[in-house]
Parts: structure tokens; sequence; C-alpha cells
């Protein structure tokens, strides 16, 4: 079903007439309707849906229900629903008042800022409306002014008629006078800092609010510039774009569309009657009537006499996404182009038992300083992605436990989210990491992928059928009974055998020496009596979990990782030859090529970028752990 009809919500705020009742048929008995909600997702006042099976429910159930498909690809990078539209009837002048931007609204708010556009439908003969400084103001006059009730003197006054059409920036100072009766195009918000409200009281007899210290914080204190025309359209931005239609009825009486997979299309109309039809549907509407249609409907015609706003959704220039590697050691960000290539990235080192939210604080803050950096705005960002050491519910978007964070059961990616307004998905490190190599490295073409990264532990990622198979734990599988003693509390584990902590480990007790990896594999390729068995048993057991990966999962390729990537065929010929002679089926059994990573610690950075929804990456399975 692609064609929705939409009932309002109706808010009943002082400054309201009754116009909308009386000129449009809203269904409402109070005596004040100030606002219609007729498209809306935003849980303050959800639209409901009127015509078919979904009717009774709201346009957020129905969106729910069927998925995110229909809103289309261009709202991939919206954490929530991207717009709210209105009717307003302002019988009285709106407070002065002003709106944060995301990224003030998100870190203080929790949810999205507020620009807007507002379509005047009609206006008195002497209306007028607030619209940003006369000049510029510094932080110093504007509280002055509002301590003083003086603040009026030094806003542009703009008068206004029927047709008029303006762009609300967030942090632009605004009011709509009295005698107006517009129709607004939001970002799905219902935040308002008032500044001054006319010395009015509410209905419980108080002065209403005012939010004086987080207007300081957000208000833009100099004068607007015109924006440039939004020619061919009525307004346009990352959050929305709005078209005017208009049929007389007589030379233009049918206009006919396709609501393409690329977004979704919310037509108001705002005069006359018709007919609307789309999917094999067709309703009748009038003035006021409200329709959504879902993305990939098809073709849609409305035909009568009316004026309509069409708005829909483009997609972002420049697009980036946010790839985070959180690691026991360092935190690696990176921003990743829509070519899986890293543009810029930075890290640091992981604080020792930071507290989780102040190290989620710490790599957000980074995060935007990365940003700033490269003159990237949020709105160019599709989404964030984050690698983290640990086991991780991604449905829920938690961080089960992870020993090396000190973390238990923390909600990554709702913090990560009420700071950013954009899409989160978490997953493990390895299995980023392995995306990683899958998207731009070593893996790419392939479907089937089992990465295997020995460092302090051994890492792993699988890709089975181009999915991520969450959360595998091959570094603790058990290939020596009653073995050596694990980092999990177990023993036998590959990792107690094939980690680099093992591999100093059992050079240590050999040489009675500290020696590095490096030193240990270069001291055994020179001959050294002492190092050249410490390394033949290192591969044999890396040989032998490389073995059982390759059983159970059948892979076309086994990657070699982290800290062992670069010692070439002392460690490869060997693994090699372990697969042929011990893997099932031997060489009849389709046995998968074995190629050392090639993206190093990119890999985990690129991979969790890929996390975030592109058609050119592999799907991703959802599962519980």
């Amino acid at each position: 079903m692609g064609l929705l009809k939409l009932k309002p919500a109706c808010k009943d705020y002082i400054w309201g007439g009754h116009r909308l009742v009386e000129e449009y048929g809203k269904e409402y008995d109070g005596e004040v309707l100030a606002e219609t909600w007729e498209l809306s997702c935003h849980p303050d006042g959800p639209s409901t849906i009127v015509n078919g099976p979904y009717a009774g429910r709201t346009l957020q159930a129905y969106i729910d229900q069927k998925g995110r498909e229909v809103l289309g690809t261009h709202c991939r990078h919206f954490r929530d629903f991207p717009i709210l539209v209105k009717f307003i009837d302002a019988k009285e002048n709106l407070s002065i008042q002003v709106h944060p931007d995301n990224r003030y609204a998100l870190k203080n708010e929790g949810q999205y800022g507020k620009t807007e556009m507002w379509y005047v439908m009609d206006a008195g003969p002497n209306a007028f409306l607030y619209y940003g400084f006369k000049r510029e103001v510094s932080a110093e006059e504007f509280a002055r002014r509002i301590r003083e009730d003086t603040l009026l003197e030094v806003l542009n006054a703009i008068p206004v008629q029927k047709g008029d059409v303006l762009f609300i920036e967030a942090g632009t100072i605004h009011a709509i006078g009295k005698d107006i009766l517009i129709a607004e195009i939001q970002q799905n918000s219902n935040i308002t800092y008032r500044v001054y409200d006319y010395g009015r009281v509410g209905k419980d007899g108080k002065k209403r609010d005012l939010h004086i210290e987080q207007a300081m914080a957000v208000t833009n204190r100099v004068p607007i510039v015109k924006d440039k025309s939004s020619y061919p359209h009525v307004a346009d931005c990352d959050y929305f774009t709005v078209d005017k239609l208009n049929l007389d009825g007589r030379v233009m009486k049918r206009l006919e569309g396709i609501v393409s997979g690329e977004s979704f299309a919310s037509i108001l109309f705002l005069d006359g009657k018709g007919t609307i039809s789309c999917g094999g549907e067709t309703l009748d509407f009038q003035k006021g009537d409200s329709f959504f249609c879902s993305a990939g409907s098809g073709t849609y015609q409305i035909e009568g006499s009316c004026d309509a706003l069409i708005t829909t959704i483009r997609d972002k220039a420049e697009q980036v996404r946010i790839g985070i590697d959180i690691g026991g050691t360092n935190v690696k960000i990176g921003l990743v182009d829509v070519h899986n290539r890293l543009i810029t990235h930075t890290a640091f080192p992981t604080p020792a038992g930071c507290p989780a939210l102040e190290l989620i604080e710490k790599v957000s803050q980074e995060t935007q300083k990365l940003l700033t950096d490269r003159e990237i705005v949020l709105d160019q960002c599709m989404g964030i992605g984050i690698g983290v050491a640990g086991t991780v519910n991604r449905r829920m978007g938690t961080v089960s436990y992870s020993n090396n964070l000190e973390w238990d059961n923390v909600p990554l990616a709702g913090e990560i989210g009420r700071r950013f307004p954009l899409p989160v998905q978490i997953a493990n490190d390895a299995d980023c990491a392995a995306l990683g190599e899958t998207v731009a490295g070593v893996g790419k073409g392939y479907q089937n992928i089992v990465m295997l990264a020995p460092g302090a532990g051994v890492g792993s990622g699988v890709i089975v059928n181009s999915e991520i198979v969450n959360g595998s734990e091959l570094g603790h599988m058990v290939i020596v009974e009653d073995g050596e003693g694990c980092t999990c509390g177990r023993k036998g584990c590959l990792e107690a055998y094939a980690s680099i902590k093992a591999l100093r480990r059992d050079a240590r007790r050999a040489t009675g020496r500290e020696l590095t990896a490096e030193e240990i594999f270069s001291g055994a390729k020179e001959g050294d009596p002492a190092l050249r068995p410490v390394v033949d048993s290192y591969v044999r057991r890396l040989g032998v979990g490389v073995v059982n990966a390759v059983n159970i999962f059948r892979p076309q390729l086994v990657l070699l990782g982290g800290g062992i990537s670069q010692q070439g065929d002392i460690l490869l010929e060997p693994i090699r030859e372990a697969v042929h002679a011990s893997c099932f089926g031997g060489e009849k059994g389709n046995l998968p090529e074995i190629a050392f990573a090639a993206l190093g610690n990119r890999a985990g950075m690129i991979g969790a970028a890929a996390l975030i929804y592109q058609g050119s990456r592999p799907s991703l399975r959802s599962g519980t752990q």
C-alpha cells in the first residue's frame, strides 16, 4: 500500500485561532486550534492513517511494520523520521523564539535540532513576522535587551502576504505575527527556546517559561544573509526539498509524477479539491488534506484544481561515513567515503580504567574535531559504525561484555546516537576488520571469508554469504585438552598458543630473554636453535586453528592479520601445508586461499564504516549477540 491519507494531531496553544476548523475541516471541538501536525512521527503528536488496512494506526507504526524502505534510500542517513509538516493558525503573536541545531539539540535534548520553512497561506493586511536581527548584536547586548524588554527594537520585522516563503535555519531568532496562516515543513523536532513572550500567562495562570540560557547558547546574532534561490524548488536543504504544485482546473488540471525508491513524498493540499491516485488506489482530496506516498510507490496522479506542497528528501552531496574502532589499546576514528576509502583518521590511546561514559564522550569529542578539521558538516555524514572489543548485542546496540575495556552492558549505540543525529551501528572489532578487508582489501570480491588476527589475543571475524557471523570467538576454540591457561579463564584455547603474548611466553621459556615477535621470527629465520622450535610450534598451533575454521565454515579465503601479518613465507607456507594436509576432503574439498590481510590498522575503521548501509557492501546479519 503506497498511498496513505493522514489525520493530524491537534495543538491548542494559547495564541491559536479556529480557522483550521472553520476553513480546513479539521476535527476539533476545543476553543483554540493553533497547530495541526499533518505529517508527524514525533511522539508529542503523531499523525494517524485514515484509509486502508492500517487505518487507525500511527504513521510511525506503519513504518515500523513495513520497514525503513518505505522512506527511501535518501533517508538512510537519518536516525529518525526526518520531517514534520504542520498547519499553523496564528490569531495572536507567537513568542520570540529560537531553535537549536542538531549538535546542540542532540547533546542537550536528545532529539534533532530544527530548521524549518514557512509558506504563507494567508495573511491580514498589516501582517508581519520577526526574522533575525537588523544588525549584529553582541552577546552582552542580547542579554541586556532580554532583561530590559527591548529586544524587539533590534529584530527584523518583515511584512508578509499570501504566497511568501521564508527559510528559517536553526539558530535564527524569529516569531510568526498575528493574523497569519502558515504551512510549515521542518525537521522532526519539538524544541523551542522562548526569549520573549509579551508577558503572557498560560492555562495555569502563570507566566510561560522562558529559556534564556539555552537561547543565548544557540542564537546566531548577526543579520540574515538572504540565501540563494532554491529554484526550481520552493525550499531545498539537507533535511527536505519542497515543491509547489498549482493546478488551475482548466489549462492545467492534471499532474503525473513518480515516487521513486529514493524518497517518500509528502503531499499537503493548501487549497482546492480533486483526486489523487497512487499504487492502484484513488482517493478524493480537499484543502487541508495530507497524504504520505511510500518510497517506490511509482507513478502518482493528481487531478482537479488545487495548490499543494510536495516534500521529498534529497541525497546529500559528498557523503561520508564515520568508522570508529575502539580497542583495549587504542581508539581509531576515520572518515570513509562512499567508495570505502579512508579519507582521514585520528587515534588516541585507550585510557586505562576509564569509565564507559567518559570514554564515549572522549570519542564523541574527537569525532567532532575530526569533522571540523576537515570542514565536513554533520549533514554530510550517512552514519556512524563502531567496532568494539568485546561481546556485542547488535540488535540492542549494546556492548554486553568487554574484559579489555572493563565494560558491562554499555548502551554504546544509544549514547553515541544522543550526541549525533545519525544512524549508529555497532559490531565486534574483529568482525569489522574482516568486513573492512571484504569491502576494501584482499577479500574484495569474496563472499565467504575467515580472518584470524593474532595480537594480544586472537581476534576473529567471519563473513558467510557476504554477511557477518556476529560474535565469532575462534580464538577460544580448544585445541589442546587441559593445555595452557587462557585469558578467558579456561585452558587449551587457540589464544593460549597462537597469540603474540603466547609466542613471547614460549620464547622466554626457551631463551630466558624478553623478545619481541619480530626478534623471535627473525632469529628463527636465521636458524637460532632455541627460537626455531618456538616458531615451528607456534605455526603448528595456529595451523590447527585455521584447519578447524576451514572445516567449520568452508571459506573461499582465510586472512591472517594482526601483528604477524608481515612475517611472510615462514608463517604462510606452513599454514598452507597444514590446510592441504589436514582439512576434510584435502584437495577435493575446495580448499581456500590463504593470504595476509592488507589494510593493517585501517581495516577496523573501514569495516566499521561499512556497517552503515551502502549498496556496494555486503549485507549484515542482525543477531542478538
